[in-house]
């Protein structure tokens, strides 16, 4: 749903409306309640404001449970063993 915005055409109040695309337009002020007109502004298509556009806010338990389920199965790499040759032992022939 979009941000519309308004202006008051009596006192210039400027606000907000999160509105459906299929909703009235606001034809009041809350200020002074008198005529508001909806202001036609350019740039970006939509505007995302506030918390919860990042694609880990809203991820359901299950999701989270099954994360940590797989980060705790990787297993770091094992070191190397060591190939050391036995010490050779001097034999009395």
């Amino acid at each position: 749903m979009p941000t519309y915005q308004y202006r008051c055409s009596k006192c210039g109040h400027e606000f907000e409306e999160f509105q459906g695309i299929t909703d009235a337009p606001i034809d009041s002020c809350p200020k002074c309640q008198a005529e508001a007109e909806r202001v036609i502004t350019g740039g970006a298509g939509f505007v995302l404001k506030g918390s919860g556009f990042y694609t880990t806010d809203h991820r359901s338990q299950s999701y989270k449970d099954g994360e940590k389920k797989e980060n705790s199965e990787i297993v770091a790499p094992k070191k190397p063993e060591s190939k050391k040759k036995p010490a050779a032992t001097k034999s009395n022939e």
